[in-house]
């Protein structure tokens, strides 16, 4: 039980920002999270529409990897999500602060793109595990599951 436990609190660590918190925040301030997708695209329907699929992503990507079900590509997704929201809306770069002594927009943005990546990171354990042996796995069947709640099976001892 306590490897059971252990399994889903790893995987419940790693999707928390986005389910409950970030899905969560979308529908609640759906206004303001449109302002923000509207500095990066100028149509709001672009906008309104990149909201939708980035709820979407969160809600059942985040599912997926907690219930173990295709949790590698849902997990490969949710690393790519990871970049590419790093890219779009923590540009450290563009202030061009970033150097300047004192309060910096592009510092603050800085940590926030590396924090992106470092979980982009965590999900691609998931996607590929944590050997050069398991990156094959991925790639033979994609939408495999890591199984992370079974339990090993003991072989049944030898009898005298």
């Amino acid at each position: 039980m306590l490897q059971l436990s252990i399994a889903f609190v790893v995987r419940l660590l790693l999707v928390a920002l986005f389910l409950p918190f970030s899905a969560l925040d979308k529908l609640l301030e759906f206004d303001a999270a449109v302002g923000q997708a509207e500095e990066t695209f100028a149509s709001r329907r672009v906008a309104i529409a990149m909201i939708v699929v980035g709820f979407g992503v969160e809600v059942v990507m985040s599912l997926a990897i907690l219930c173990g079900v295709a949790d590698r590509m849902a997990a490969f997704v949710l690393a790519g999500y990871c970049g590419v929201t790093a890219l779009l809306w923590k540009p450290f770069w563009k202030p061009g602060d970033f150097w300047r002594k004192g309060p910096s927009v592009g510092r603050g943005l800085f940590w926030d793109f590396w924090k992106n990546v470092a979980l982009a990171g965590g999900f691609l354990l998931i996607t590929f595990g944590t050997g050069a042996a398991s990156v094959d796995r991925f790639f033979a069947d994609p939408l495999s599951s890591t199984h992370p709640y079974a339990q090993p099976t003991v072989p049944p001892s030898a009898s005298p």
